[in-house]
C-alpha cells in the first residue's frame, strides 16, 4: 500500500500538472467497491469545475475545487493516479477518468479495488491523525504516553499518527535504534526524541527520492520511485545489517510483518 512518501509525491506531480485546469467531465466505472460517496453527488461535485491544488492529508490525496469541495482519493493497495493525454490508451481496471479540457485525463487505476473515491464539502477533510512531517517532539511524545501496544503497533495507528506504513515505521525505528516489540509507553523522553528525528527523516528522503516501489507504485507519470534502494531492514530478512553485519531478523507484530536488527535496536 502507498503510504506517505508515495501519496505525498503522486500528489505533489498531479499537483504541478493540473492546477488550475478545469475538469471538463468525468467517466466513472461500474464496480461498486471504489466509490464512498454516490456517484451522482461524485459527478455534481466535480464536472465542470477548477481545480485549485491537489495535496496530501494522511495517505488520502485532496483535490480541492474552486468550490472549496474536496475530491478524496485514498489509493488502498494498488491503486494509481495517472495524468495522460486523452488520446492514451486506457489500461484496465480504470474506475474513474476526469477528462481536463486541455485535452488530458487525470486517471484512477486499481486492480484489486481496495482504493476509495469520494466527495467532501469545503474544508471538510483534516484526516484521522497528527501529521507526521510537522508535529513537534513534545505533541508526538505524548501520543504514546502510557500506550501498552508496541511502539511499531502504535506508530501505524492512523488515529495517532496518519501517512505512516509498514516500511517507514520499520525503517524509521531502525534509524531510532528502537525494537518494533519495545511497549511504546516505556520508552523514555530520549527514544521517542530520536524517533521523532529519525521518523520524519527518513520520511523527507524518501519523498526526496520519490517513494518505494517494492509492488505496484509508480507516480503520476508511471515512474517508479527510488527510496528501496536506501532500505535498511525493510524486506532484508536474512541480510546482513549494512551497519553491523548481523543478520535481519522478521517478525509479526499487530499482523504486519515486521523486520529489525537485534544488534542495533534494543
Amino acid at each position: 500500500m502507498p503510504e506517505l512518501p508515495e501519496v505525498e509525491t503522486i500528489a505533489n506531480g498531479v499537483d504541478a500538472r493540473v492546477r488550475g485546469q478545469r475538469i471538463r467531465d468525468l467517466w466513472l466505472g461500474s464496480k461498486r467497491e471504489p466509490f464512498k460517496s454516490p456517484r451522482p453527488l461524485i459527478v455534481r461535485t466535480v464536472s465542470g469545475h477548477r481545480i485549485q491544488r491537489v495535496h496530501r492529508v494522511g495517505k488520502t490525496i485532496v483535490m480541492q475545487l474552486d468550490t472549496g469541495a474536496e475530491f478524496l482519493i485514498h489509493l488502498g493497495m494498488t491503486g494509481r493516479l495517472l495524468v495522460n493525454d486523452a488520446a492514451a490508451d486506457i489500461p484496465p481496471h480504470t474506475h474513474a477518468i476526469l477528462h481536463l479540457e486541455d485535452g488530458r485525463d487525470i486517471r484512477f487505476v486499481d486492480p484489486r479495488r481496495f482504493g476509495r473515491l469520494s466527495v467532501v464539502p469545503a474544508g471538510g477533510y483534516a484526516g484521522p491523525g497528527s501529521e507526521p512531517l510537522t508535529i513537534s517532539p513534545t505533541d508526538f511524545a505524548a501520543l504514546f504516553r502510557r500506550r501498552k501496544t508496541p511502539i511499531k503497533a502504535a506508530l501505524l495507528n492512523q488515529k495517532l499518527l496518519h501517512g505512516v506504513g509498514n516500511i517507514y515505521a520499520d525503517e524509521s525505528l531502525f534509524h531510532a535504534g528502537i525494537r518494533p516489540l519495545r511497549h511504546a509507553g516505556r520508552l523514555t523522553r530520549a527514544e521517542l526524541d530520536r524517533l521523532h528525528l529519525a521518523l520524519q527523516k527518513v520520511l523527507r528522503n524518501a519523498i526526496s527520492l520519490g517513494g518505494s516501489s517494492v509492488s505496484d507504485y509508480v507516480d503520476a507519470d508511471g515512474v517508479r520511485g527510488f527510496f528501496q534502494l536506501e532500505h535498511r531492514v525493510y524486506l532484508r530478512t536474512g541480510e546482513p545489517c549494512l551497519v553491523c553485519k548481523t543478520p535481519i531478523r522478521r517478525t509479526t507484530v499487530g499482523g504486519r510483518g515486521t523486520h529489525y536488527c537485534p544488534k542495533c535496536q534494543s
